[in-house]
């Protein structure tokens, strides 16, 4: 049975890097296979049981509202924000919404391809609040295409993360999706932050965890980005729905 029943996703952002796509649509609203990478995500998490979600809007929000007020299969709220909070700012001012049980994040722009087990399913399965303040799923950078980036983390063979230094390597990019507990954000000051700051916070107590996606990801970040996943879609998968 699925335990966690709520879930935070980020659609604020103003995705500069997806211009000129981004300049009328929001980057949540953007589309493979003629679907938006929000309802993407949402399918997901409707999939794995989760019935109540929070999305918080910035950039062009009147569009999301919109596309949103469609949706009639998982309760929504969406939350308005005048001024853009980032990522760790975004959940922190959702708290109130989001209750006091651990919670999904999951970044509008992640699109992924289950392995096995669903990832979703995985990651609660694998998910110790005794042990852990946030679980983050991790990709592969080597087997992540059009990524050109160092890496994100390093994982130890339990799961405990550390951050890539400034002068390395990681294998684990994070791709998009972390369990996180509300008291991890609470203590931060309302204002606007990378929930990076939180990430290391939480390392140095020895409680930031990964756990390995063992499905397909898909990094989306220029409009290049977009096409050549359309392409390898409907190349190997033509017949399925992601």
């Amino acid at each position: 049975m699925t335990a966690i029943k709520t879930a935070m996703l980020l659609a604020a952002g103003i995705g500069a890097r997806m211009r000129p796509l981004t300049e009328r649509t929001p980057k949540a609203l953007l589309q493979v296979r003629s679907r938006a990478l929000l309802d993407h995500a949402l399918d997901r998490l409707i999939e794995h049981g989760v019935g109540r979600a929070v999305v918080n809007a910035h950039w062009l929000g009147d569009k999301v509202v919109a596309h949103l007020a469609d949706r009639t299969d998982i309760e929504l709220e969406v939350l308005r924000e005048p001024a853009l909070l980032e990522t760790g700012g975004g959940v922190r001012n959702a708290l109130s919404s989001l209750g006091n049980d651990p919670f999904f994040v999951v970044n509008s722009d992640a699109l992924w391809l289950d392995g096995l087990i669903p990832a979703l399913q995985r990651l609660e399965t694998a998910w110790d609040p005794k042990a852990m303040d946030a679980l983050l799923l991790l990709h592969r950078a080597v087997h992540t295409d059009g990524y050109d980036g160092r890496g994100d983390f390093h994982a130890d063979p339990n799961g405990l993360l550390a951050r890539r230094r400034d002068n390395e390597l990681a294998p684990y990019v994070f791709a998009g999706v972390h369990i996180c507990k509300p008291a991890m954000v609470a203590s931060e000051p309302a204002e606007a932050f990378s929930m990076n700051r939180v990430w290391d916070r939480i390392q140095e107590n020895g409680r930031l965890y990964g756990l390995v996606h063992d499905g397909l990801w898909f990094h989306l970040s220029a409009p290049a980005d977009l096409r050549a996943t359309e392409r390898y879609l409907d190349q190997r998968f033509p017949d399925r729905l992601i």
